[in-house]
């Protein structure tokens, strides 16, 4: 099969480790799969067609591709796929589209990001009905649309999108283990001993809702002291202007998903106030470390953190209840404990497995192979 993306690695962020994430499932079951993605300074070609792109002014990790049809399509004919999934609904995911109704290959498609819900943070939200009117065009000729979250899934059926399927909310529970905890990792970042290291780990972008984390950190920090270590991993267009306002706190910009599963495990408790997550996918990366959840109640965290029990749902522009909850768990460690306890196991409820086996049942139906009738439906 093939698989185009609008963002791909060496970036990390939800749709990439999705798109790894479907690449690695096919592979164990002895598919191949062609993907067409962004180039970035050094990636690789081979099964991969890396298309020009350019950064995006106002978020230069983010890459503009510059996709030529003819070069894509060519391609995807020498590869000839069974099925086309359009991860993204940027250039190359048009393009991607453009292909599979072209060539008349069946179509799946993604839906993970809350483009309608940015809107509010870029000042532009008059355009909200226009961009969902765009999206369901986009995604309405899919034989079926994947997003990682019921909330979303209804609301795509709501709009008219029938064939909405909720895939993509588990989670890999042997990458992100709390057995990975390493003092040594603490002590490198400069965590006191026997402080709790408080977490974010994220896009820094305004639809993130940092104003919010900003305003809740400082408050906790100037409560707690030396109790607390504040240490926020990720980049973005406001990353600057969130390490000048929390000076005290250490920034480590992109990391590595080997390196960031580390600094999960080594965490404490992990702050999550986005309003605008489909699933939250973070959440359930840091709970699969053994973090409680310290999260906005709204959106996909309400589907992933038990209030209470793995963590704590918090009004999205609440601040002091945001500061009220990280002291609460720095400070009772046996709290903290047992929602480690919790988080852990109700990651693992998540896990990815039956899901991945799911996805090799859909992609064999959409390419109009029975799965039990031919398990080894022709990759592409």
């Amino acid at each position: 099969m093939a698989l185009v993306t609008d963002t791909y690695t060496p970036q990390v962020n939800g749709v990439t480790t999705i798109a790894r994430r479907i690449v690695g499932v096919l592979a164990r079951a002895g598919h191949r799969t062609a993907v067409v993605a962004p180039a970035y300074p050094g990636s690789p070609e081979g099964a991969e067609l890396r298309v020009p792109s350019l950064p995006f002014p106002p978020y230069r990790d983010i890459r503009l591709s510059l996709p030529g049809f003819r070069r894509v399509a060519r391609f995807l004919d020498d590869f000839r796929p069974d099925l086309v999934h359009v991860l993204t609904e940027g250039p190359l995911g048009l393009v991607g589209r453009r292909y599979a109704l072209r060539r008349g290959v069946p179509l799946a498609t993604s839906y993970h990001t809350d483009f309608p819900a940015y809107n509010r943070y870029y000042g532009i939200r008059p355009l909200e009905p226009l961009v969902w009117r765009w999206l369901v065009w986009f995604h309405r000729p899919a034989a079926f649309v994947h997003t990682p979250g019921e909330g979303v899934r209804a609301e795509l059926a709501r709009r008219g999108l029938a064939r909405a399927r909720v895939w993509g909310n588990g989670v890999d529970t042997a990458q992100f283990d709390h057995r990975r905890r390493d003092a040594a990792f603490r002590d490198r970042l400069g965590v006191p001993f026997g402080a709790a290291l408080v977490l974010h780990v994220g896009r820094l972008a305004a639809e993130k809702n940092l104003d919010v984390l900003v305003a809740a950190w400082t408050i906790a920090h100037e409560q707690l002291g030396d109790a607390a270590a504040f240490v926020f991993a990720g980049d973005g267009p406001v990353a600057r202007r969130c390490a000048a306002a929390m000076p005290w706190a250490i920034h480590l910009g992109f990391l590595d998903v080997e390196v960031l599963a580390a600094l999960y495990a080594s965490a404490d408790l992990c702050v999550l106030p986005s309003r605008t997550e489909t699933c939250g996918l973070v959440a359930l990366e840091a709970m699969a470390s053994g973090l409680p959840v310290v999260a906005a109640d709204a959106g996909g965290f309400r589907e992933s953190v038990a209030h209470g029990l793995t963590g704590f749902l918090v009004p999205p522009d609440d601040a002091r209840g945001f500061a009220a909850a990280v002291a609460r768990l720095v400070l009772d460690a046996g709290l903290r404990r047992r929602m480690s306890e919790d988080a852990r196991l109700a990651a693992v409820a998540r896990s990815a497995d039956e899901e991945d086996e799911r996805l090799l049942d859909e992609y064999a139906a959409a390419a109009g192979r029975h799965p039990t009738e031919d398990r080894q439906w022709r990759a592409a």
